[in-house]
C-alpha cells in the first residue's frame, strides 16, 4: 500500500514538472533585467511578453536612454545594458564588457515638398551634409536640380529640422554626415548631440515629424518606423556603389549582411555607408552589452536564452513594428562568440 502511494506521489511529481515551464524549474532564474536605449524598447516589450508565456520568465527593462544603460550595466546593477551606439573595443576591455547586435533600424532623412512624393526626390550624402551644415539654403539649388533632372522644384528655403535632445538617432545621423563630408567632420562632428550648424531642433523623433509635416520646404531625419507611422515623404539617398536607394527592410538588410561582422573586435560595427548595391547608407544596429565575467553563471545563461530566442523566434514580431531583424550569418558569429566571451568567475563558457 505504502509504495503504491509513493508510486502514485511520483507520478503525480513528474507531470507537475512537465506543466511547469521550461525557465521555472527548480533553481532556475525567474526575472532578468535590462537598462538603455528607447529605440528598441518597443520591440523588447513585445518579445518580453512573448516570452514570459512561454516559459514564465519576466523582463524588466528600464528605457532610459543608451547613456543610462552604459552606467548601469558598468555598475552591475542590471543583467544587461542597450545602447544604439557601439562601445568602441577599447572601452569595453577598460569595463570588462562584451557587446553583441541585436536589432537593426534606419535613419531616414524626410522632406515635406509640395507636389514630391515618397521617394521622387534624390540627394547624394555630400549635398545632405551641405544641406544641414546651412550652405545650400534653397531647393531650387542648381546641385539639388542636378540631381533631380526630372522634378519641378520650388524657390522655396529649405528649413533643416534636427533633433533638440541628446539621441542614437542623431549620433548614427551624423556618422553618416562625417563619413561623407569632411566639412562637416571638421566643424560638427559626431555625437548623440552636436552644435548644429543650422535649423530648428525637435524632440524626439515626435517632434522632428511634427515640424516637418507642417512646415513647407521642411527636410528632417526619423527613425524608419516614424516615416512610415507618420506618412512622411522620405527621399532616396546615393550609397558607396553610387546606387540611389530606398529605405526598407530589404536595404536595411543589406547594409547589416555587407558589414564585415567577422572583422570587427567587439562587433564595433558602424552601418552607415557601408558597400553593397543594396545598402541603405544610413542604417544602424542597436546593441546589447554584458559583463564578460559573469558570477551569475545561472542569470547570464538566462539572458542570452531570452535573446536565443528573439533571434529564432521573433522576427516576424520585429517586422510588424517596422524593425530590422539581424541576418542569420550575423545571428551565428553572435551565438559563436557568446561561447568563446563570456565566462563565469572560474573562467568556465556560459553558453550553452
Amino acid at each position: 500500500m505504502k509504495r503504491c502511494k509513493l508510486m502514485y506521489l511520483g507520478a503525480l511529481l513528474a507531470a507537475l514538472l512537465l506543466s511547469v515551464p521550461e525557465g521555472l524549474m527548480a533553481g532556475e532564474v525567474k526575472s532578468i533585467s535590462g537598462a538603455g536605449a528607447t529605440f528598441p524598447y518597443p520591440i523588447y516589450a513585445k518579445w518580453a511578453s512573448a516570452y514570459f508565456k512561454e516559459t514564465g520568465i519576466k523582463l524588466n527593462y528600464q528605457s532610459i536612454g543608451s547613456g543610462g544603460g552604459i552606467k548601469q550595466i558598468r555598475a552591475k546593477t542590471v543583467d544587461f545594458g542597450a545602447s544604439d551606439a557601439p562601445v568602441k573595443p577599447e572601452k569595453l576591455k577598460m569595463w570588462g564588457l562584451f557587446q553583441f547586435p541585436m536589432i537593426i533600424g534606419g535613419v531616414v532623412p524626410v522632406v515635406n515638398i509640395k507636389g514630391i512624393k515618397p521617394g521622387e526626390l534624390k540627394l547624394s550624402g555630400k549635398l545632405l551634409a551641405d544641406i544641414y551644415l546651412g550652405k545650400v539654403k534653397r531647393w531650387d539649388n542648381p546641385r539639388i536640380k542636378a540631381e533631380n533632372p526630372k522634378l519641378t522644384l520650388p524657390a522655396r528655403r529649405i528649413t533643416v529640422v534636427h533633433r533638440a535632445d541628446g539621441s542614437g538617432t542623431t549620433w548614427i545621423f551624423t556618422s553618416f554626415l562625417s563619413n561623407v563630408s569632411v566639412e562637416w567632420d571638421k566643424k560638427v562632428g559626431i555625437g548623440k548631440a552636436v552644435s548644429w550648424p543650422a535649423g530648428i531642433g525637435g524632440k524626439g523623433n515626435e517632434g522632428v515629424a511634427s515640424y516637418v509635416k507642417r512646415i513647407n520646404g521642411a527636410i528632417g531625419y526619423v527613425e524608419y518606423a516614424y516615416a512610415l507611422q507618420n506618412k512622411l515623404t522620405y527621399i532616396k539617398l546615393k550609397n558607396v556603389a553610387g546606387k540611389f536607394v530606398e529605405p526598407n527592410i530589404e536595404s536595411f538588410q543589406a547594409a547589416a549582411a555587407n558589414a564585415a561582422w567577422d572583422k570587427a573586435d567587439g562587433f564595433y560595427v558602424v552601418l552607415t555607408n557601408v558597400p553593397g548595391e543594396k545598402s541603405w547608407p544610413i542604417t544602424g544596429a542597436s546593441f546589447i552589452l554584458m559583463q564578460k565575467v559573469q558570477k551569475d553563471p545561472a542569470k547570464a545563461r538566462a539572458v542570452l536564452s531570452f535573446f536565443d530566442w528573439c533571434y529564432k523566434n521573433g522576427k516576424d514580431m520585429a517586422m510588424s513594428l517596422d524593425y530590422v531583424p539581424m541576418p542569420d550569418s550575423v545571428v551565428e558569429l553572435v551565438q559563436k562568440a557568446w561561447s568563446q566571451s563570456l565566462k563565469d568567475s572560474e573562467g568556465r563558457q556560459v553558453w550553452p
